[in-house]
């Protein structure tokens, strides 16, 4: 399948830490060479590239000397301080043999979560692109509290690539994509939809290393490919990967972007923003929602859960509790509890000042 020549501009690469570093946090510097050569082709055949690269903790326990990962925050922390130099430090050299320029990006979720920031990170990483300079990506896991643990980057490339509206992201780990029997039967080569038998195949409590490896990259490619990114998940290990990608020659799992992306400002909502409380909606409200993309109005609700404000990001639960949208809510949580039920004529009377009494509105909710 050849993707890359046919639909796309704009790529984002993601490499995991143990295709980065060896079993005692060495770097594998001729890993990173050949990945930069790979990028050097492709910008030459006109596209433009984002690098999400792990590796700064396990590179820090090498440095460190420590014989064991650490197992607390302030120990995983110092980790990524020492490494997170050495990595960008191995990435610039690496692109600058192919007089391409590094531009070291250090994120946590909040960045991307609050519309604000979210809009300041993606102008910094459209302002590099234009630039020709290949932007590397990482989480910034010296200040995270909560970030460090298997697999987050995968979702940061996920949304990395939505941000930037990529066309493709490729994740590259020790994982050769998708397979049968949990792992262990055919790889699958096409993922037309993430659907929970997708999921399901990414699981089995007999295998801890691989389940939390695979499961996260399902996530992100669930979240890319709704963005109208594609994904392909394969091997670091398989020689040439990436110009394989290009050509259509390599071995892993092409996850099919959806036909119809989202709006930006819906991206947004769906991916980027914490959810700050719940709605929880009676079954015709949910079906209305999930059949004729209906705004949400009080007379459908339950009950609604969290602490949130006006025009903060809320998930909508259908009956059974499962999330079925995500949408920015016209009220707060107080004023919301106190017209759950309602309709629109008994709301006017408590509150004349409203001329719209739609609890989240159709243009500012999306299915998840």
């Amino acid at each position: 399948m050849q993707f890359l020549e046919a639909n796309a501009r704009r790529v984002v690469i993601k490499i995991g830490t143990n295709s980065l570093t060896g079993p005692g946090g060495d770097l594998l510097s001729g890993r990173i060479e050949a990945v930069c050569r790979e990028i050097s082709s492709l910008k030459e055949h006109g596209f433009e590239v984002v690098v999400v690269s792990s590796g700064a903790v396990g590179l820090g326990i090498g440095k460190l000397e420590l014989t064991d990962r650490p197992d607390d925050l302030a120990g995983l922390q110092a980790c990524a301080a020492v490494g997170q130099s050495c990595l960008m430090q191995a990435w610039q050299a690496a692109l600058q043999t192919h007089q391409i320029t590094a531009a070291q990006i250090l994120l946590t979720r909040e960045d991307v979560q609050g519309r604000k920031r979210h809009l300041a990170v993606r102008n910094t990483l459209e302002e590099l692109l234009s630039y020709g300079a290949v932007p590397v990506v990482n989480e910034n896991d010296t200040v995270s509290a909560d970030e460090i643990k298997f697999g987050d980057n995968d979702v940061l490339s996920a949304l990395v690539a939505s941000l930037i509206k990529a066309d493709l992201l490729i994740i590259l780990s020790n994982i050769p994509g998708l397979m049968k029997d949990h792992g262990r039967g055919a790889l699958i080569p096409l993922v037309e939809e993430v659907t929970e038998d997708i999921r399901e195949l990414a699981g089995g409590p007999e295998n801890q290393f691989s389940t939390g490896g695979m499961i996260t990259k399902i996530e992100a490619a669930k979240l890319a490919t709704q963005s109208g990114c594609g994904v392909f998940i394969g091997s670091a290990n398989e020689p040439g990967i990436i110009g394989k990608v290009h050509d259509g020659t390599a071995p892993g799992t092409f996850f099919m972007p959806q036909t119809i992306s989202l709006a930006a400002r819906k991206r947004w909502i769906a991916f980027f923003e914490k959810p700050m409380g719940s709605l929880h909606l009676d079954a015709g409200a949910a079906r209305a929602i999930l059949e004729n993309h209906s705004s949400l109005l009080a007379k459908g609700l339950l009950s609604c859960t969290g602490s949130f404000e006006q025009g903060a990001v809320v998930n909508l639960l259908d009956p059974d509790s499962n999330t079925i949208a995500r949408g920015i809510v016209a009220y707060d949580a107080a004023t919301l509890s106190g017209i759950i039920g309602l309709d629109s004529s008994q709301i006017q009377k408590t509150q004349p000042e409203r001329s719209r009494f739609e609890v989240v509105h159709r243009d500012s909710l999306v299915l998840i």
